[in-house]
């Protein structure tokens, strides 16, 4: 199990140390897009999506994102939206935190 770990931290760092280092952001922003694509693939396995919505939801998030860099969001300052984001996301965390343990399973289960 260990030997799996390591040898696939390796190769991430092999794919990770490059395009973090390498002059434009292009390289980065690609690996950045397809590393969304997989999480969003995962966190909807997570939840219980099927295989097929699943993969939708991944390629789904990669489109928008493919869209954004498309419209030159690579060139643009985010700051706003990332602060927005962020906001967002530990509002959304701290509410579900108040409901506890039993107010997860309030949230609809996709079949």
């Amino acid at each position: 199990m260990l030997k799996q770990r390591v040898i696939t931290a390796l190769v991430l760092l092999a794919l990770l140390l490059p395009a973090l280092f390498h002059s434009r952001i292009e390289p980065f922003a690609l690996l950045t897009l397809l590393l969304i694509v997989a999480a969003g693939w995962e966190w909807s396995r997570l939840n219980g999506l099927a295989e097929g919505a699943a993969r939708l939801v991944g390629l789904a998030l990669g489109g928008v994102l493919g869209v954004v860099w498309w419209q030159g969001g690579l060139a643009r300052d985010l700051a706003t939206l990332w602060s927005a984001t962020g906001v967002l996301w530990v509002a959304l965390g701290g509410w579900m935190l108040r409901r506890g343990v039993p107010g997860w399973g309030a949230w609809p289960v996709a079949p």
